[in-house]
């Protein structure tokens, strides 16, 4: 089923590249710019770096570059992550890339373009003496609230821990990444989950203090979010986006952040099957 969603997903695109080369809304167009609103505690995805107090992360020079190629800037504007999606919704933003996940529940009035693989994954303190992650069983698990990680790890709990006999997770809902990781560092949770993306970041910035618990749970996509009613926008960036695929620069931009493993072959519309 998955392999079908994602070869329609293609068929699709390609004739939509084939038919004509798509063009910029008028008004994108006019205004130079893009309007783009991130959540910017989700390292090394979107973040403030410490040193500068710049934006940067991997979304961001992806949307940068695509930018470049469209012939405007961007605007950008910081939001929490419950908010990102009313922003799109409200057209506060011309499209959400901010390490969003592609998911059904969320396509009632937005399309995805995928551009990342992603994943739950569990992670503990480095001297937690968890080794396999059905240790976790009965612990405190947190994670932010406002993603789909907390449907992720009531799910692996009911087939993991309760099909066996062993207690449910307790889940811990976090405010962000930031919040969760202060929270397991304070001793109110046992262990917490992040998207895969974002965990040898964390390990890097922090050496020694983590350590990951099996692989990821969960396999999806991270998407680009645009309007359903904004199909010229969603296909130009479609179109710059292959391009920038095809000719190495997208790789070059996930391997800066040593994420070349979670590349995409091609774009793809609401591949997620989940």
């Amino acid at each position: 089923m998955r392999r079908i969603t994602i070869s329609s997903s293609l068929a699709a695109l390609t004739a939509l590249a084939t038919a004509h080369a798509a063009e910029l809304p008028d008004a994108i167009k006019q205004a130079g710019a893009l309007r783009l609103t991130v959540n910017s505690t989700y390292a090394p995805m979107e973040y403030r770096d410490p040193a500068t107090n710049q934006l940067v992360g991997l979304d961001i020079d992806l949307a940068n570059e695509l930018a470049r190629r469209l012939n405007v800037k961007v605007i950008w504007s910081e939001t929490p992550f419950a908010e990102l999606i009313p922003s799109l919704q409200t057209k506060r933003a011309d499209f959400i890339i901010s390490g969003i996940s592609d998911r059904s529940s969320r396509r009632e009035t937005a399309d995805f373009i995928d551009y990342l693989t992603t994943g739950p994954q569990f992670f503990v303190l480095a001297d937690n003496a968890a080794t396999s992650a059905i240790d976790l069983c009965g612990k405190k698990i947190g994670t932010t609230r406002s993603t789909s990680f907390p449907v992720e790890i009531e799910k692996w709990s009911k087939q993991n821990c309760e099909a066996s006999g062993k207690p449910a997770v307790q889940y811990v809902p976090g405010e962000n990444s930031i919040d969760v990781r202060n929270q397991l560092k304070q001793g109110r949770i046992d262990a917490a989950v992040q998207g895969s993306e974002t965990l040898p970041y964390a390990q890097q910035q922090e050496a020694g203090k983590y350590r990951v618990v099996g692989e990821p749970f969960a396999i999806g996509y991270q998407g680009i979010m645009f309007r359903k009613d904004d199909a010229a926008l969603r296909e130009v960036v479609t179109e710059h986006l292959a391009a920038m695929i095809a000719d190495g620069s997208y790789k070059r931009i996930l391997d800066k952040y040593g994420l070349g493993a979670h590349a995409v072959a091609q774009p793809m519309m609401n591949a997620a099957t989940q």
